[in-house]
């Protein structure tokens, strides 16, 4: 038997009355957690949901993630964790193809309708028969739609003891979302095991006291926020500080308010934390910090240097893909770090250089990534062509091109994929590239990622008109904006006449570039 949510078991054991969420002026201890987790994970077996079934979360950096997320674990249910930023059409793809049973979707705001979104995206699957609704308002006693429940009063009567369905350690714990060549969404499965092992080999990585506290800015629907926050946070009993939007003066009073003592984050929040212009003295940060982890892009030598420069602290990177559990590789507090690599491999962990054959690169390289250990994904869910192109004899190819030096740490040059970093989110062109050609003035488009100082690169577009279409780039952008997810949409769009091509017709996106 292993099951995920032993993480939590455990730490509300230890530490039962330690704060574990704090949430503006909420403070939950562990023990909370656990008791209403187990409320969830009753919820759900009284509905017939147990082992081996999908269910969807869509919920941002609030308590209700880490309740639920627990909750479904407990039941012997598999998390299909959802970016918050998705729209009713891209919801529907995921809960379909998840095979997801049950959907848990925040209220969300005005600015951001998560639960109009997620009603919406639910409506739209047969499969999919519960929705459970979670609200701002603990108190609210009335569901603003037919087909769904109110999350506290669902948990009226079930009991806040439950044992934990006996999972297995290959057993699928949660399925996260990516893309791949196709531009269509695939479901990485991981096991029990692969996020339990990661968890737990993060944490030996990152200094520790015997409180930490972490501030929770990363999306903990993200593998990079899920695993390597929240849940190495649960595994050392820490203090997870949540801020479900990124906003660096924000971030900053937090720090400040909660003594934080470690911050992970992607490239563009250090970017945004070394411009802040004084909302809380470096030193107040700096008294308490001691652990800074960056990933999902690669971290500016600039920034880096002046990050540490200016809060005393280093900054640690890393290199991982939702395939991978997420992390691969890290820079190690027990080995030299070395500005601009992404470390060396982690515990239990191989990694090496390919070519296109799959003939191992000696040496230097640069070649593209594989990597072979506990951390691989058991497939995509429901494809195993996908599975077998992707995973060969237990390496997986990433399709990150690399170089590697002497003392075997690992610098990433390239992506062999298309794939655009903004801001930490993985955008695929090709999706946007089919959604754009839908459009009925739109004859051809290209997409590439532009360098972008706020978000490391932008997403561009490169369209040709229908002939006599009369479309213009604000027109565009706008109607992107209602289709895409909001990290997807094009904020650039160039109108051409042509694009250029090689003679079998392929865009050469090097040129546009």
């Amino acid at each position: 038997m292993l099951n995920l949510s032993v993480l939590l078991e455990d730490a509300a054991r230890k530490y039962p009355d330690r704060d574990a969420v704090v949430f503006g002026d909420m403070r939950l201890s562990y023990a909370t957690i656990d008791a209403i987790a187990n409320q969830v994970a009753g919820l759900l077996r009284s509905r017939g949901i147990g082992e081996g079934d999908k269910v969807g979360l869509s919920c941002p950096n609030v308590p209700y993630f880490p309740m639920v997320y627990f909750g479904i674990l407990k039941a012997g249910a598999t998390v299909v964790p959802l970016n918050v930023l998705l729209k009713p059409r891209e919801i529907a793809y995921h809960l379909e193809d998840s095979d997801a049973k049950a959907l848990f979707v925040f209220e969300g705001t005005a600015e951001l309708p998560l639960g109009e979104m997620g009603h919406a995206g639910f409506q739209s699957v047969d499969g999919c028969e519960h929705l459970f609704l979670m609200t701002a308002d603990p108190g609210a006693t009335e569901s603003p739609y037919e087909d769904a429940e109110l999350f506290w009063p669902a948990l009226t009567g079930q009991p806040s003891t439950f044992e934990p369905a006996l999972t297995g350690a290959d057993d699928t714990a949660v399925i996260l979302y990516t893309s791949g060549t196709t531009g269509r969404p695939k479901g990485a499965e991981l096991t029990h095991s692969n996020m339990l092992i990661n968890a737990f080999v993060s944490d030996t990585m990152f200094d520790r006291t015997d409180h930490d506290v972490s501030l929770v800015t990363l999306p903990m629907f993200h593998a990079f926020g899920q695993s390597c926050v929240m849940n190495v946070a649960v595994r050392r009993g820490a203090t997870m500080v949540l801020q479900p939007r990124f906003e660096p003066a924000e971030a900053l009073r937090l720090m400040a308010r909660e003594k934080v003592t470690v911050f992970a984050g992607v490239p563009t929040m250090y970017w945004a934390l070394l411009s802040d212009q004084g909302t809380v003295p470096p030193e107040e940060i700096a008294a308490n910090l001691h652990t800074c982890v960056s990933g999902g892009a690669s971290l500016p030598l600039e920034v880096l240097k002046g990050f540490e420069a200016k809060f005393g602290v280093k900054v640690l990177e890393g290199y991982g893909l939702s395939e991978t559990s997420p992390v691969a590789t890290f820079n190690q507090p027990d080995r030299p770090t070395k500005p601009g690599s992404v470390g060396t491999p982690i515990w239990g962990v191989e990694v090496k250089l390919v070519d296109e054959q799959w003939k191992t690169i000696e040496g230097e390289g640069p070649g593209e990534i594989a990597i072979r250990g506990h951390n691989i994904m058991k497939g995509y869910y429901g494809r195993p062509e996908a599975t077998a192109e992707a995973i060969k004899d237990g390496w997986f190819r990433t399709g990150d091109i690399a170089r590697r030096d002497e003392d075997g740490y690992y610098y990433i040059v390239d992506r062999s994929k298309d794939m655009i970093i903004r801001g930490g989110f993985n955008v695929y062109p090709r999706e946007i590239e089919e959604v754009l050609m839908t459009h009925p003035a739109v004859s051809l488009a290209a997409v590439v990622g532009v360098p972008d100082e706020a978000h490391g690169e932008e997403i561009k577009a490169f369209v040709i008109r229908e002939p006599g279409a009369e479309i213009t780039e604000d027109e565009l952008i706008a109607w992107g904006k209602e289709n895409f997810a909001a990290y997807k949409y094009p904020r650039v769009v160039e109108f051409r006449d042509e694009l250029p091509m090689t003679a079998t017709g392929k865009i050469l996106k090097r040129e546009l570039r």
